[in-house]
Protein backbone atom coordinates (compact mmCIF):
# COMPACT_ATOMS: atom_id res chain seq x y z
CA UNK A 1 0.00 0.00 0.00
CA UNK A 2 1.64 3.27 -1.05
CA UNK A 3 2.41 5.79 1.61
CA UNK A 4 0.42 9.01 1.53
CA UNK A 5 1.04 12.24 3.33
CA UNK A 6 -2.55 12.36 4.57
CA UNK A 7 -1.87 9.31 6.74
CA UNK A 8 0.52 11.38 8.83
CA UNK A 9 -2.05 14.08 9.57
CA UNK A 10 -4.99 11.75 10.10
CA UNK A 11 -6.10 12.12 13.77
CA UNK A 12 -5.87 9.19 16.10
CA UNK A 13 -9.28 7.54 16.52
CA UNK A 14 -11.02 8.23 19.83
CA UNK A 15 -11.21 5.29 22.20
CA UNK A 16 -14.44 3.36 21.98
CA UNK A 17 -16.87 3.99 24.82
CA UNK A 18 -18.66 1.20 26.66
CA UNK A 19 -21.93 0.60 24.85
CA UNK A 20 -23.44 -1.40 27.70
CA UNK A 21 -23.17 0.07 31.22
CA UNK A 22 -22.42 -2.16 34.15
CA UNK A 23 -25.59 -3.96 35.18
CA UNK A 24 -25.07 -3.52 38.92
CA UNK A 25 -24.58 0.23 38.54
CA UNK A 26 -27.76 0.45 36.46
CA UNK A 27 -29.68 -1.57 39.03
CA UNK A 28 -28.58 0.71 41.85
CA UNK A 29 -29.47 3.80 39.80
CA UNK A 30 -32.92 2.55 38.85
CA UNK A 31 -33.76 1.43 42.39
CA UNK A 32 -32.60 4.80 43.78
CA UNK A 33 -34.65 6.78 41.26
CA UNK A 34 -37.75 4.65 41.80
CA UNK A 35 -37.43 4.93 45.58
CA UNK A 36 -37.13 8.71 45.28
CA UNK A 37 -40.14 8.74 42.96
CA UNK A 38 -42.24 6.63 45.32
CA UNK A 39 -41.29 8.77 48.31
CA UNK A 40 -42.04 11.94 46.38
CA UNK A 41 -45.38 10.52 45.27
CA UNK A 42 -46.36 9.93 48.88
CA UNK A 43 -45.23 13.42 49.87
CA UNK A 44 -47.24 14.91 47.01
CA UNK A 45 -50.53 14.17 48.73
CA UNK A 46 -52.60 17.28 48.57
CA UNK A 47 -55.88 18.28 50.11
CA UNK A 48 -58.58 15.71 49.37
CA UNK A 49 -61.16 18.38 48.58
CA UNK A 50 -58.76 19.97 46.08
CA UNK A 51 -58.13 16.60 44.44
CA UNK A 52 -61.87 15.98 44.18
CA UNK A 53 -62.40 19.41 42.61
CA UNK A 54 -59.70 18.68 40.03
CA UNK A 55 -61.28 15.32 39.21
CA UNK A 56 -64.73 16.85 38.74
CA UNK A 57 -63.27 19.60 36.57
CA UNK A 58 -61.65 17.02 34.30
CA UNK A 59 -64.91 15.09 34.10
CA UNK A 60 -66.83 18.25 33.14
CA UNK A 61 -64.33 19.04 30.39
CA UNK A 62 -64.62 15.52 28.99
CA UNK A 63 -68.42 15.66 29.01
CA UNK A 64 -68.35 18.99 27.23
CA UNK A 65 -66.04 17.51 24.58
CA UNK A 66 -67.99 14.19 24.52
CA UNK A 67 -64.84 12.17 25.21
CA UNK A 68 -65.83 10.69 28.57
CA UNK A 69 -65.23 7.07 27.53
CA UNK A 70 -64.74 6.06 31.17
CA UNK A 71 -68.48 5.70 31.84
CA UNK A 72 -69.35 3.07 29.18
CA UNK A 73 -66.11 1.15 29.76
CA UNK A 74 -66.62 1.09 33.52
CA UNK A 75 -70.19 -0.15 33.13
CA UNK A 76 -68.95 -2.90 30.78
CA UNK A 77 -66.21 -4.05 33.15
CA UNK A 78 -68.53 -3.91 36.14
CA UNK A 79 -71.23 -6.01 34.52
CA UNK A 80 -68.87 -8.50 32.83
CA UNK A 81 -66.50 -10.25 35.23
CA UNK A 82 -64.77 -11.98 32.29
CA UNK A 83 -63.51 -8.52 31.31
CA UNK A 84 -63.33 -6.79 34.67
CA UNK A 85 -61.22 -9.39 36.50
CA UNK A 86 -58.46 -9.68 33.81
CA UNK A 87 -58.45 -5.88 33.56
CA UNK A 88 -57.87 -5.60 37.31
CA UNK A 89 -55.00 -8.10 37.11
CA UNK A 90 -53.53 -6.14 34.20
CA UNK A 91 -53.78 -2.85 36.08
CA UNK A 92 -52.24 -4.30 39.24
CA UNK A 93 -49.34 -6.16 37.62
CA UNK A 94 -48.34 -5.24 34.05
CA UNK A 95 -47.20 -1.79 35.11
CA UNK A 96 -44.52 -3.41 37.27
CA UNK A 97 -43.68 -6.40 35.07
CA UNK A 98 -43.62 -5.36 31.40
CA UNK A 99 -41.66 -2.15 31.93
CA UNK A 100 -38.66 -3.81 33.67
CA UNK A 101 -38.71 -6.67 31.16
CA UNK A 102 -38.49 -4.24 28.23
CA UNK A 103 -35.74 -2.31 29.99
CA UNK A 104 -33.67 -5.49 30.52
CA UNK A 105 -34.34 -6.55 26.93
CA UNK A 106 -33.01 -3.25 25.60
CA UNK A 107 -30.01 -3.54 27.94
CA UNK A 108 -29.10 -6.95 26.55
CA UNK A 109 -30.10 -6.74 22.89
CA UNK A 110 -29.67 -3.04 22.05
CA UNK A 111 -26.87 -1.78 24.33
CA UNK A 112 -26.23 1.26 22.13
CA UNK A 113 -29.86 2.38 22.68
CA UNK A 114 -30.14 1.48 26.35
CA UNK A 115 -28.77 4.68 27.89
CA UNK A 116 -31.17 6.92 25.95
CA UNK A 117 -34.13 4.60 26.69
CA UNK A 118 -33.37 4.53 30.41
CA UNK A 119 -32.92 8.31 30.56
CA UNK A 120 -36.19 8.85 28.69
CA UNK A 121 -38.08 6.66 31.17
CA UNK A 122 -36.57 8.36 34.22
CA UNK A 123 -37.12 11.91 32.98
CA UNK A 124 -40.74 11.18 32.12
CA UNK A 125 -41.31 9.59 35.52
CA UNK A 126 -39.93 12.65 37.28
CA UNK A 127 -42.13 14.89 35.13
CA UNK A 128 -45.10 12.78 36.21
CA UNK A 129 -44.12 13.35 39.84
CA UNK A 130 -44.25 17.09 39.20
CA UNK A 131 -47.75 16.61 37.82
CA UNK A 132 -48.86 14.73 40.93
CA UNK A 133 -47.51 17.56 43.08
CA UNK A 134 -49.03 20.45 41.15
CA UNK A 135 -52.32 18.81 40.25
CA UNK A 136 -53.53 16.23 42.79
CA UNK A 137 -56.52 14.55 41.19
CA UNK A 138 -59.18 12.24 42.53
CA UNK A 139 -59.65 9.19 40.27
CA UNK A 140 -63.17 8.35 39.06
CA UNK A 141 -63.52 5.39 41.45
CA UNK A 142 -63.19 7.68 44.51
CA UNK A 143 -65.88 10.12 43.40
CA UNK A 144 -69.31 9.94 44.99
CA UNK A 145 -71.52 7.14 43.71
CA UNK A 146 -73.82 9.66 42.07
CA UNK A 147 -71.22 10.28 39.35
CA UNK A 148 -71.78 6.75 38.04
CA UNK A 149 -68.45 5.01 38.66
CA UNK A 150 -67.79 1.66 40.32
CA UNK A 151 -64.39 0.64 41.70
CA UNK A 152 -63.89 -2.67 39.90
CA UNK A 153 -60.79 -3.50 41.94
CA UNK A 154 -62.85 -3.28 45.11
CA UNK A 155 -65.65 -5.25 43.44
CA UNK A 156 -63.34 -8.08 42.37
CA UNK A 157 -60.83 -7.85 45.22
CA UNK A 158 -61.53 -11.42 46.29
CA UNK A 159 -59.95 -12.64 43.05
CA UNK A 160 -56.60 -10.93 43.54
CA UNK A 161 -54.10 -9.67 46.05
CA UNK A 162 -55.32 -6.11 46.06
CA UNK A 163 -57.83 -4.60 48.42
CA UNK A 164 -60.14 -1.63 48.19
CA UNK A 165 -57.28 0.88 47.85
CA UNK A 166 -56.21 0.80 44.21
CA UNK A 167 -53.61 -1.79 43.20
CA UNK A 168 -51.79 -1.87 46.53
CA UNK A 169 -51.74 -5.25 48.30
CA UNK A 170 -54.19 -5.67 51.14
CA UNK A 171 -53.11 -3.77 54.22
CA UNK A 172 -50.62 -1.61 52.31
CA UNK A 173 -53.00 0.97 50.92
CA UNK A 174 -51.48 3.66 53.11
CA UNK A 175 -48.21 3.30 51.19
CA UNK A 176 -49.68 4.64 47.96
CA UNK A 177 -51.06 8.01 46.91
CA UNK A 178 -54.56 7.36 45.64
CA UNK A 179 -54.94 10.96 44.44
CA UNK A 180 -52.09 10.80 41.91
CA UNK A 181 -54.26 10.24 38.85
CA UNK A 182 -52.95 13.06 36.64
CA UNK A 183 -50.98 12.12 34.57
CA UNK A 184 -51.45 8.38 34.13
CA UNK A 185 -48.02 6.80 34.23
CA UNK A 186 -49.64 3.44 33.61
CA UNK A 187 -50.35 4.77 30.13
CA UNK A 188 -47.07 6.70 29.94
CA UNK A 189 -44.90 3.69 30.73
CA UNK A 190 -46.98 1.57 28.32
CA UNK A 191 -46.26 4.12 25.56
CA UNK A 192 -42.55 3.88 26.39
CA UNK A 193 -42.66 0.09 26.09
CA UNK A 194 -44.68 0.28 22.88
CA UNK A 195 -42.30 2.69 21.17
CA UNK A 196 -39.26 0.58 22.02
CA UNK A 197 -40.94 -2.61 20.83
CA UNK A 198 -42.04 -0.97 17.59
CA UNK A 199 -38.58 0.43 16.87
CA UNK A 200 -36.34 -2.42 17.97
CA UNK A 201 -38.31 -5.69 17.88
CA UNK A 202 -37.12 -8.19 15.28
CA UNK A 203 -40.49 -9.65 14.30
CA UNK A 204 -43.65 -7.96 12.98
CA UNK A 205 -45.68 -9.70 15.67
CA UNK A 206 -43.73 -8.06 18.49
CA UNK A 207 -43.97 -4.69 16.75
CA UNK A 208 -47.74 -4.97 16.69
CA UNK A 209 -47.67 -6.01 20.34
CA UNK A 210 -45.91 -2.69 20.91
CA UNK A 211 -48.80 -0.91 19.20
CA UNK A 212 -51.52 -2.82 21.04
CA UNK A 213 -50.05 -2.66 24.54
CA UNK A 214 -50.57 1.09 25.26
CA UNK A 215 -54.03 0.94 23.69
CA UNK A 216 -55.02 -1.96 25.96
CA UNK A 217 -53.61 -0.24 29.04
CA UNK A 218 -55.54 2.93 28.20
CA UNK A 219 -58.78 0.94 28.03
CA UNK A 220 -57.91 -0.86 31.28
CA UNK A 221 -57.21 2.28 33.32
CA UNK A 222 -60.49 3.85 32.21
CA UNK A 223 -62.62 0.72 32.50
CA UNK A 224 -61.40 0.06 36.07
CA UNK A 225 -62.22 3.71 36.97
CA UNK A 226 -58.65 4.46 37.96
CA UNK A 227 -58.08 7.25 35.43
CA UNK A 228 -59.91 9.67 33.20
CA UNK A 229 -59.29 9.79 29.47
CA UNK A 230 -57.47 13.11 29.88
CA UNK A 231 -55.17 11.44 32.43
CA UNK A 232 -54.15 9.03 29.67
CA UNK A 233 -53.59 11.93 27.27
CA UNK A 234 -51.45 13.66 29.89
CA UNK A 235 -49.40 10.46 30.27
CA UNK A 236 -48.64 10.53 26.54
CA UNK A 237 -47.71 14.23 26.75
CA UNK A 238 -45.35 13.55 29.65
CA UNK A 239 -43.60 10.81 27.68
CA UNK A 240 -43.27 13.12 24.66
CA UNK A 241 -41.72 15.81 26.85
CA UNK A 242 -39.33 13.28 28.35
CA UNK A 243 -38.29 12.17 24.87
CA UNK A 244 -37.52 15.77 23.87
CA UNK A 245 -35.42 16.29 26.99
CA UNK A 246 -33.45 13.06 26.68
CA UNK A 247 -30.73 14.24 24.31
CA UNK A 248 -29.99 17.53 26.17
CA UNK A 249 -29.95 15.59 29.45
CA UNK A 250 -27.42 13.11 28.07
CA UNK A 251 -25.19 15.90 26.81
CA UNK A 252 -25.33 17.60 30.20
CA UNK A 253 -24.55 14.34 31.97
CA UNK A 254 -21.54 13.79 29.71
CA UNK A 255 -20.20 17.26 30.46
CA UNK A 256 -20.64 16.78 34.19
CA UNK A 257 -18.97 13.39 34.06
CA UNK A 258 -16.03 14.77 32.11
CA UNK A 259 -15.60 17.53 34.71
CA UNK A 260 -15.24 15.06 37.58
CA UNK A 261 -11.66 14.66 38.82
CA UNK A 262 -11.81 10.87 38.74
CA UNK A 263 -13.28 10.62 35.24
CA UNK A 264 -11.04 8.56 32.93
CA UNK A 265 -8.96 10.71 30.62
CA UNK A 266 -9.28 10.19 26.90
CA UNK A 267 -6.32 9.25 24.78
CA UNK A 268 -4.70 12.34 23.22
CA UNK A 269 -5.45 12.91 19.60
CA UNK A 270 -2.33 12.54 17.49
CA UNK A 271 -0.87 10.74 14.50
CA UNK A 272 -0.73 6.98 14.77
CA UNK A 273 2.57 5.16 14.71
CA UNK A 274 3.45 4.43 11.08
CA UNK A 275 3.05 0.82 10.14
CA UNK A 276 5.46 -1.12 8.02
CA UNK A 277 3.09 -0.89 5.09
CA UNK A 278 2.81 2.87 5.33
CA UNK A 279 6.58 3.53 5.32
CA UNK A 280 7.87 5.16 2.13
CA UNK A 281 9.51 2.65 -0.18
CA UNK A 282 13.26 2.90 -0.81
CA UNK A 283 14.45 4.72 -3.94
CA UNK A 284 14.80 2.17 -6.76
CA UNK A 285 18.39 1.56 -7.96
CA UNK A 286 19.57 2.99 -11.29
CA UNK A 287 20.11 0.03 -13.64
CA UNK A 288 21.50 1.95 -16.60
CA UNK A 289 24.83 2.55 -14.90
CA UNK A 290 24.96 6.08 -16.30
CA UNK A 291 24.85 4.98 -19.96
CA UNK A 292 22.60 6.69 -22.48
CA UNK A 293 20.03 4.52 -24.21
CA UNK A 294 17.36 5.08 -26.79
CA UNK A 295 14.27 3.23 -27.91
CA UNK A 296 16.21 1.33 -30.57
CA UNK A 297 19.09 0.26 -28.37
CA UNK A 298 19.25 -3.28 -27.05
CA UNK A 299 22.03 -2.81 -24.54
CA UNK A 300 23.31 0.23 -22.68
CA UNK A 301 26.24 1.84 -24.43
CA UNK A 302 25.51 0.15 -27.78
CA UNK A 303 25.21 3.45 -29.62
CA UNK A 304 28.35 4.66 -31.43
CA UNK A 305 29.22 8.24 -31.57
CA UNK A 306 28.65 9.76 -35.04
CA UNK A 307 29.30 13.07 -36.59
CA UNK A 308 27.83 16.24 -35.28
CA UNK A 309 24.11 16.68 -35.82
CA UNK A 310 22.88 18.61 -38.80
CA UNK A 311 20.78 20.76 -36.59
CA UNK A 312 21.49 21.91 -33.07
CA UNK A 313 18.06 20.72 -31.95
CA UNK A 314 18.15 17.26 -33.64
CA UNK A 315 20.53 14.55 -32.33
CA UNK A 316 22.86 12.79 -34.76
CA UNK A 317 21.29 9.41 -34.21
CA UNK A 318 17.91 10.79 -35.22
CA UNK A 319 19.35 12.25 -38.49
CA UNK A 320 20.90 8.92 -39.39
CA UNK A 321 17.63 7.14 -38.83
CA UNK A 322 15.78 9.64 -41.06
CA UNK A 323 18.35 9.16 -43.84
CA UNK A 324 17.99 5.41 -43.71
CA UNK A 325 14.24 5.70 -43.89
CA UNK A 326 14.52 7.96 -47.01
CA UNK A 327 16.84 5.48 -48.74
CA UNK A 328 14.36 2.68 -48.21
Amino acid sequence: MPYSASAETRPHPRPRLRLRPRWWAELVLIVAVYAAYSAGRLMARGDVSTAVDHGLAILRIEKALRINAEHPLNRLFTSTPALGIPADFAYASLHYLVTPVVLVWIFRSRPARYRAARTWLMLSTLLGLIGFTLLPTCPPRLLEAGHGFVDTMAQYSSYGWWGAQASAPRGLGGMTNQYAAMPSLHVGWAVWCGVLLWRHARTPFMRWVGVAYPVVITIVVMGTANHYFLDAVAGVVVMAAGALLTRPALRLADRLWAALPFAPAEAPAGPPAPSRRSLPSAKPPIVSGGCDTSAGDRFPGQRTRTSAPSSPSVPAASSADDAAATAR
